[in-house]
């Protein structure tokens, strides 16, 4: 097999290995407009595009914070919405060594015969809303396949599915510049133990990478965004050290090392807890071929929103709580994270939703 090398190929394999900078890690702040309605009513704050562009606002323009990120994952609406100033936001994350990215899948379909198991949909001109991402200063994307665990899931047709449709849609970024992030999540839901999770998660990666080499996908511009490796929600907690040898195994079995970067997702642990994690694993002493760092949405922004509370007089202090999130969270790539940073308990609050869309 060789990779598909198109023009853009030395531009994604430059941009993937930024994104995995030791110490950075992504902000996603890719929620759909019904997701973000979630998180405001929260705060009791309204769903209309005034209050999402604020909330948007205060995370992007928040001091010191934007050095630790090395990307942010956006919604279509935000990619061109702008500050109250009137600067785009590609411009301020550009300005501040900040990739912007774009989540391109249209949200999960049930697959019929399935025990409720899904599928992601999005192909629709995906390649043409690729290009036109570009344009506007995207330079990654964001795709989410959902799997779930079961005494029979994740199914054989549900693990061919979703690995086929992550490697379509990598292949599809790579031929308009966009470096994909491949996102097979394995939700929390059940009562399984945490050696059943690594056994589904090894099998769910191995197929992705036989679809991705299938498919001519050029792996070193690419990035992963996997579960860590856990319990499931109804069973007891493991310790992190645990949650860290199960997870890096997963990944050691079945991640090339021509992938620059790893950036997990939270999967609605609490903020606390992702950073302890991701610590563990960067603690770990033995050969890890690719960075290990983050793509939180919830595990970054929790406290802030509920610090917030939409109120302009807050906006200070709210940014003081993204710093902390985004700080414990840099050092917790390099395995230095001390803890201590849940502040007011907030950040030890789950985040945990029975299977969460976005």
């Amino acid at each position: 097999m060789s990779a598909f090398v198109g023009k853009y190929a030395e531009e994604l394999i430059k941009n993937a290995k930024y994104i995995a900078t030791p110490g950075k890690g992504i902000l996603a702040a890719d929620e759909s407009t019904g997701t973000i309605g979630k998180r405001l009513s929260s705060i009791n704050v309204e769903n209309i595009e005034s209050n999402r562009q604020a909330l948007r606002e205060l995370l992007f323009t928040s001091p010191s914070a934007l050095p630790l990120l090395s990307g942010v994952i956006l919604f279509e609406e935000t990619l061109y919405q702008k500050t109250t100033d009137g600067k785009p936001f590609v411009d301020v994350l550009l300005d501040n060594g900040v990739l912007p990215g774009i989540k391109v899948d249209k949200g999960t379909v049930d697959l019929a015969g399935t025990n409720g198991e899904t599928t992601t949909q999005g192909f629709d001109s995906l390649g043409s809303r690729c290009s036109q991402y570009y344009k506007a200063g995207a330079r990654f994307a964001k795709w989410r396949a959902v799997l779930k665990i079961g005494v029979n899931e994740p199914s054989e047709l549900s693990i061919q599915q979703n690995a086929q449709g992550l490697a379509r849609y990598a292949i599809i970024c790579q031929e308009n510049g966009l470096v994909p992030i491949v996102e097979p999540e394995i939700l929390t839901d059940g009562s399984h133990d945490i050696k059943k999770c690594a056994a589904a998660t090894e099998t769910v990666l191995a197929a992705v990478y036989k679809a991705l080499n299938d498919q001519h996908v050029l792996l070193e511009g690419t990035l992963l965004k996997p579960n860590m490796v856990t319990p499931g929600s109804d069973s007891p907690k493991v310790s992190p050290e645990e949650i860290a040898e199960y997870t890096v195994a997963a990944l050691r079995r079945t991640v090339p090392p021509a992938v620059p970067g790893i950036v997990f997702l939270s999967g609605g642990q609490s903020e606390e807890e992702a950073t302890v994690n991701l610590n563990a694993m960067n603690k770990l002493d033995v050969v890890k071929p690719w960075t290990l760092s983050f793509s939180f949405g919830r595990a970054l922004q929790q406290s802030t929103l509920k610090t917030w509370a939409g109120k302009k007089e807050n906006v200070e202090i709210a940014q003081a709580a993204f710093l902390a999130r985004c700080k414990a969270n840099s050092e917790a790539t390099l395995g230095k994270y001390g803890g201590g940073s849940g502040g007011d308990g907030l950040a030890s609050q789950s985040l945990y939703e029975k299977g969460y869309k976005y």
